[in-house]
């Protein structure tokens, strides 16, 4: 039996299966792929499709992908290399990547804006330009999570208050978090890859800036033109101040914390002490180690200082990091053979797209890079295809950040920016929906919503690719 499968395992999925001692890419076939687009696939169409099951099963439906491709690699290359799989893409990608998650909604989810706050073109311009600027160092997740909730509170009570969450998913939780490795996830893969903080920020500043700037304007004029309509409709109801509380922060002492995150990962990228532990498949440094334990360390504490009634007041639950969380495990496995045959390049069986992406010289075309590490960050999840064009364009983090640094800009612009376009593209997308839709505001379906990233999202895109990039 066992012979059969793994006969059948080489006749479907590897050319040359019985030769591969390593994961080489160029002997996978396309069919080891299949359980990470079925994942992903899943993200996509399960929460349209049947939302009940999904909502209690995606665990168990993520780990039955996982199986479907670690049964089959376990036949085809023995536990040995499978187990050295697994490690490799749990210690050295998943679990930095969801300790920073689990410290940054941790220490976010313990600050409160509490207070009277009533709506106007000019204030919802102005906490969506906050929510913006925070993005980049309390994350994505953490500013969504800290703003997004005052911001509905102020416009309570609005027939038309739909492109408030619709532009605040574009700017606090996508572009927003383009200029540091802890704003947005496909960054910070970047940075456990190597890529430095400063290359970051210096790169991403101008593209984070010009886009950011044309969506508030477009959000101050289009909001101010629904307050007109509003108030010319009568539905616009007269604002009562007489029972105003003043603004206030509550757990303030969580920003001390947030500065603890930002050290933490400060330190893994600047002391290199050269001292290192191995694992099968693993290679683990001292740094990014006490890193993780810091970020740990910090989160637990901000449980323990925060006062129950402020978490209570964000309305903090653990249930989007767990669904983060159990995603994103399969994901990092299932990837694994995906990266593999891209960094075959031409020799891989993905060899059309690497075409796509260069020149008949071989250089890449920085342009190409943004649209189609963009076109999959909108419907995948932005996190891996950022990993998958950055191995796809060298995998050197040295060498991307010198000669080919404006395809790495482009491959990080593609992947942050364009996680705007639907909700699955980036993580905080679904949340903030939920939250929105809980406080009765009317969020427009899957393909409504695109309807508003594509005519707003796409021209931009289109500027920044003349601006940025030529092809």
């Amino acid at each position: 039996m066992n012979k059969k499968l793994i006969a059948l395992a080489g006749g479907l999925l590897l050319p040359a299966f019985a030769r591969a001692a390593d994961l080489d890419g160029a002997t996978l076939g396309l069919g080891w792929g299949v359980p990470f687009a079925g994942i992903l696939l899943s993200i996509a169409l399960f929460p349209m499709l049947a939302p009940g099951i999904w909502h209690h099963h995606f665990g168990k439906i993520t780990a039955l992908w996982t199986a479907l491709f670690l049964l089959p690699f376990a036949a085809a290359f023995g536990l040995g290399q499978t187990g050295a799989l697994v490690l490799h893409a749990l210690f050295t990608e998943y679990i930095p990547f969801i300790v920073l998650l689990f410290a940054l909604y941790t220490v976010s989810g313990g600050i409160l804006v509490w207070g009277s706050l009533h709506a106007s073109p000019r204030l919802n311009t102005l906490i969506l330009a906050i929510g913006t600027a925070l993005a980049s160092v309390m994350g994505t997740t953490g500013a969504a999570m800290l703003l997004i909730r005052p911001l509905l509170r102020a416009n309570e009570g609005r027939k038309r208050n739909v492109h408030v969450v619709v532009f605040f998913i574009f700017l606090v939780a996508n572009v927003g978090g383009g200029l540091t490795p802890l704003g947005d996830p496909p960054l910070f893969l970047g940075f456990l890859k190597g890529v430095t903080f400063g290359w970051t920020f210096q790169h991403m500043l101008m593209p984070v800036l010009l886009l950011s700037a044309l969506l508030l304007i477009i959000f101050y004029f289009l909001d101010r033109h629904m307050f007109a309509k509003e108030a010319k409709d009568g539905t616009l109801k007269p604002v009562d101040t007489s029972h105003d509380k003043p603004l206030k922060l509550h757990g303030k002492r969580n920003f001390w914390l947030l500065g603890g995150v930002v050290g933490a990962v400060l330190m893994s990228g600047l002391w290199k002490p050269g001292i290192a532990f191995e694992l099968p498949g693993v290679h683990l440094e001292l740094q990014n180690l006490l890193r993780d334990l810091a970020l740990l360390l910090l989160a637990f504490v901000s449980l323990w200082i925060t006062p129950k009634q402020v978490r209570a007041g964000n309305e903090f639950n653990w249930l989007p990091i767990l669904e983060v969380g159990k995603l994103f495990a399969g994901i990092f496995i299932t990837i694994a053979p995906v990266i593999a045959i891209l960094r075959a390049g031409d020799h891989g069986a993905l060899a059309g797209l690497v075409q796509t992406v260069s020149g008949p010289d071989g250089k890449p075309l920085d342009g190409m890079y943004f649209w189609m590490t963009g076109i999959l960050s909108s419907f995948l999840d932005n996190a891996p295809t950022y990993l998958v064009f950055f191995n796809l364009a060298s995998g050197d983090a040295a060498e991307l950040m010198g000669p080919f640094a404006s395809t790495l800009l482009a491959i990080s612009m593609g992947a942050v920016f364009m996680g705007a376009m639907t909700y699955i593209g980036n993580a905080p997308n679904f949340m903030v929906k939920a939250i929105a839709e809980h406080r009765h505001v009317k969020m427009p379906g899957f393909f409504g919503y695109m309807l508003w990233s594509g005519a707003v999202l796409l021209p931009c895109f289109l500027l920044l690719t003349l601006v940025f990039f030529h092809f």
